[in-house]
């Protein structure tokens, strides 16, 4: 599968792209959609020389535990004891090809996302979908007869949710755009996400009821966040607070010096003293003019400390001397 409208080129090609987009998930700016993936495989990883260290020094049951302290329960009163686990379930994969599925369509739909609203709200959508995707999950097990037999025995885990929503969120907001897929050619992504959808609609009566239970939950929060962007509601706004909040306790953020605009006739006649000054010394405390500080802390507000370029932030630094 691949972008119908987009190409992907340049040095190393398409694989050594993604390989240096994933080695520095956490290093570029905006980069919201390959952070999720690195957690996502990281976790994975972890897990599974866990599993294998584990089941090889006879205490596979150890391993069991853990899997069920980070898995989501249908029960209520097993989730009241642990509901971190809302959270803990979408980042957690046991099967290769259940993780290797997931992160391929995250990755295609997700730069759909990055591509139109950043990658901001590519981390919006797959953390909503999967918290809306396991709260459905536990809904529709405890309130539909047909699962009540299941209830104390099931667990969920797995991406899936936070990926429809991902899926779903795309086709709302580009229906049209197209991927070409292999043996059918290009198909506009708003019927990829439909067929997925009835796909999972059709198997909540089955083994992984479940799971396809929350792709719908996920899928739902995925049209919904998009209709809503669409009419100036940004549902991902405690999202990115609840990140920034946690980001404040390790990100050390600079002293930035409060200043001002000046009006034209202001900075006409600033240029002209700190001209004078020059003449008259020979030297300036800095090379850094204010109209350069006001770009740079306009350049804050609007996007943050870390949008800031080497140099600017060497300017500020410099300004603040």
């Amino acid at each position: 599968m691949y972008f119908g409208n987009q190409q992907y080129g340049g040095r190393g090609g398409f694989g050594s792209g993604i390989l240096d987009e994933f080695k520095n998930a956490f290093k570029q700016y905006d980069n919201g959609l390959m952070q999720i993936i690195f957690i996502n495989v990281a976790v994975f990883v972890v897990m599974m020389l866990l599993r294998v260290i584990l089941i090889l020094s006879g205490s596979e049951s150890v391993y069991t535990s853990i899997i069920g302290m980070l898995a989501i329960p249908a029960s209520i009163t097993s989730f009241l004891h642990q509901p971190w686990t809302l959270i803990t379930y979408f980042f957690l994969h046991e099967g290769f090809m259940h993780i290797l599925f997931n992160m391929l369509f995250l990755y295609w739909f997700g730069l759909i996302i990055k591509e139109f609203l950043g990658g901001g709200k590519v981390i919006s959508l797959y953390v909503l979908g999967g918290i809306i995707g396991g709260l459905f999950y536990l809904l529709i097990y405890n309130l539909v007869p047909f699962f009540a037999n299941r209830v104390d025995a099931s667990v969920m885990l797995g991406a899936s949710a936070g990926v429809y929503a991902v899926v779903v969120g795309a086709a709302t907001l580009a229906p049209n755009y197209t991927m070409h897929l292999l043996f059918l050619g290009p198909v506009r992504i708003k019927y990829i996400a439909l067929f997925y959808v009835f796909l999972s609609f059709a198997q909540t009566t089955g083994a992984n009821a479940g799971g396809n239970l929350a792709h719908l939950g996920g899928a739902a929060l995925g049209f919904i966040f998009i209709k809503q962007l669409q009419s100036g509601v940004d549902l991902g706004k405690p999202v990115h607070w609840f990140i920034s909040f946690v980001k404040s306790f390790f990100v050390r953020q600079p002293k930035v010096r409060v200043t001002y605009k000046k009006s034209t006739s202001e900075k006409t006649s600033s240029k002209k003293q700190t001209s004078s000054s020059s003449t008259t010394s020979g030297s300036t405390p800095s090379n850094v003019s204010q109209d350069e500080i006001d770009s740079i802390l306009d350049k804050i507000s609007q996007s943050g400390y870390e949008s800031l370029s080497k140099e600017e932030k060497q300017k500020l630094f410099n300004a603040g001397k």
